[in-house]
């Protein structure tokens, strides 16, 4: 059962039972409502609402939001436990989101554990919350409070939910607490539905929706959300949860919330290869070798990750450097233990030195120097005279020829590429690189350190640099064949800005032209909307092509990149979801048209003609997922 229940004296004690997070669906939906039913039947004094194993409810089911809603109805669920006369306590322990939070504003109290995760993060999947989220949550902790956490999806710990209002009361066994509660304290709790709204002013709104467009420009759930929000104070509970219901439901059906529900299960769904079986050595210290910002970011997330890092740098003033930068990285967590250069290894979780062998011990050693080929390959060549043969050795340079830099090893198969995104300290993904003599000990070992550090791991085949360095270049490139004609890199940067790309990202910062060539050209108008088509057009074109070679395995790998490597804006599901709305057949139109001008630079990859001529998605479009024939030196 999913909802499993029994009485103890006067009490009933009801458990959510959908593993592994309870997520809300028509079978938890109806075993609440039965509960209901039960509980006055028995004539109970109370109702324990809890969630079984490591959580209350992380929310509702995102498989049922492409199918038709089936009764009962959250929002009809939520307001019989609200007005039924056996009052009901949830008994929070682990996430209570979305749903999940809804049913705890339904239930007359609320009790957490310290550690829960409370929150309405439905903005985020492109809807608004649908049960009563944006008129409960304002009666209960204000208008103001309820402003700092629906438009952001912001979820809260118990701690903060009852410093807040949100919950009464915390305790580490929420459910033996729940049954403690006295029968006077708990007929004294009014319904949540039933309190005034505490008003705020026109200001603090508008100022809600500055944040929202700053911080989620182009997303139409945060403004709908502080719509609704807003209507909470002007009109009867019934009235602002009919409002929301419908808000609700036309959001899930839109394209933003389409494409964001795809990007969250293809996050979810990145992953080691099925083929991929080799079990790697945990790597519990790691090298990195190159210093500046970039590298102490590397370093940071390891660190962060609880692992021990050694930093290999030139010379004492390079060493000197990585450790500022450091200093700056762990600013904020000032209790956070450093090491200093030439530190004897062992001593602390950090060794910056300028001698290779302080890297003998290490499990694995990232080459994050970004040097040319000769210089990159004698890296490579001292760590692997210093470090176990077992140990693998890995490079962040997107720009080098993997297969040329494992050449230059005795034993090829233990070099494997893995490239973050920069920043690499804040980037949620990490490319794994295979090139044709990388063993499986190798990839399995990147994996391996993705679970760690946290990152959506994406395998990738060889190809020259990564997925997300090549869409750039392709982009970049596409951007400085239409400065010639009138477009500034200011005007790039503001159409892709208005595309949804977020300033600062790769995307939008092409290389500055040169101010001489810049005073030759003839001044040309091109609407942003036009630059940025062009420049979508260029990567779209790049991206299939690596998927038609096999360097990608499905597209959803490329949305991945696209979104967390390139800074694609999030809400169009990533590079090739957006172009499946666009299209095939349209895509190979566009791309024809601007190829009569320049055919190497536009002519439409034949994965995209394919697709036009089957009518397919490029969605549906698979390479091979099978691993490369064994190298003859693999471990």
């Amino acid at each position: 059962m999913t909802v499993r229940r029994r009485r103890e004296g006067a009490c009933g004690l009801v458990e959510l039972a959908n593993p592994p997070v309870n997520a809300i669906n028509r079978d938890i939906r109806q075993g609440l409502l039965d509960a209901v039913f039960w509980a006055e039947s028995e004539g109970l004094e109370r109702v324990v609402l809890s969630g079984a194993r490591r959580a209350f409810a992380a929310g509702a089911d995102a498989r049922e939001f492409d199918r038709d809603p089936e009764p009962p109805h959250l929002p009809d669920v939520l307001n019989r436990i609200e007005n039924s006369p056996v009052p009901w306590i949830a008994a929070v322990h682990g996430p209570a989101l979305g749903g999940g939070a809804e049913i705890m504003l339904a239930c007359r109290w609320r009790i957490a554990h310290p550690d829960a995760t409370i929150g309405l993060p439905e903005v985020t999947l492109g809807v608004v919350p649908g049960a009563g989220g944006t008129q409960r949550l304002p009666r209960l902790i204000g208008a103001e409070g309820a402003l700092a956490l629906i438009p952001g999806g912001r979820s809260v710990s118990g701690q903060e939910a009852a410093a807040i209002g949100l919950v009464d009361l915390l305790d580490e066994d929420p459910v033996a607490r729940a049954l403690e509660v006295g029968n006077r304290a708990l007929a004294a709790a009014i319904p949540v539905g039933q309190r005034p709204v505490g008003s705020a002013p026109p200001k603090s709104f508008a100022a809600a929706r500055a944040t929202a467009e700053r911080k989620m420009g182009g997303q139409n759930a945060p403004a709908v959300a502080i719509d609704l929000l807003e209507l909470a104070q002007r009109v009867p509970l019934e009235q602002g949860l009919q409002a929301e219901r419908a808000a609700f439901l036309q959001l899930r059906q839109s394209d933003q919330a389409r494409a964001l529900r795809h990007l969250f299960f293809a996050e979810r769904g990145a992953r080691k290869p099925g083929w991929l079986t080799a079990e790697p050595l945990p790597a519990r210290h790691v090298a990195v070798v190159g210093g500046g910002a970039m590298r102490a970011r590397l370093a940071h997330a390891v660190l962060s990750a609880g692992l021990a890092v050694t930093i290999i740098e030139t010379d004492r003033r390079a060493a000197g450097r990585a450790g500022r930068n450091l200093d700056r990285l762990f600013a904020p967590d000032p209790d956070r233990s450093r090491a200093t250069p030439e530190l004897a290894d062992g001593q602390e979780d950090l060794v910056i030195s300028t001698d290779y062998s302080a890297a003998a011990a290490a499990d694995l050693a990232i080459e994050v120097a970004d040097a040319d080929m000769g210089a990159t390959k004698k890296v490579l060549a001292r760590l692997q005279a210093v470090m176990p043969a077992q140990a693998i050795l890995a490079t962040s340079t997107a720009r080098l020829d993997l297969d040329e830099l494992a050449r230059g090893l005795d034993d090829p198969s233990r070099l494997v590429g893995l490239h973050l995104p920069a920043p690499p300290h804040a980037t949620k993904l990490l490319e794994i690189v295979r090139g044709a003599a990388t063993s499986d000990e190798a990839l399995a070992a990147g994996f391996s350190l993705a679970r760690q550090l946290r990152k959506i791991p994406v395998l990738e085949g060889p190809c020259d640099g990564s997925i997300s360095g090549r869409i750039l270049k392709r982009c970049h490139a596409a951007a400085a064949a239409l400065l010639p004609d009138g477009v500034t890199p200011s005007q790039v940067e503001s159409a892709m800005k208005a595309f949804g790309c977020a300033m600062g990202d790769p995307i939008t910062s092409p290389k500055a032209e040169d101010p001489v060539r810049q005073a030759q050209r003839q001044p040309r108008v091109h609407p942003d909307e036009d630059v940025a088509r062009l420049l979508v057009l260029a990567m779209i074109n790049e991206a299939a092509a690596m998927l038609h070679q096999g360097i990608a395995h499905k597209a959803a790998d490329i949305d991945l990149i696209s979104v967390h490597g390139c800074g694609f804006p999030r809400w169009r599901g990533g590079l090739l979801h957006h172009a499946d709305r666009i299209g095939a057949r349209s895509l190979v139109d566009q791309l024809t048209a601007l190829s009569a001008k320049d055919p190497a630079a536009w002519s439409p990859d034949s994965l995209i003609v394919n697709c036009a001529k089957r009518g397919i998605a490029i969605a549906s479009w698979r390479g091979p997922e099978s691993p490369p024939e064994p190298f003859a030196g693999t471990r």
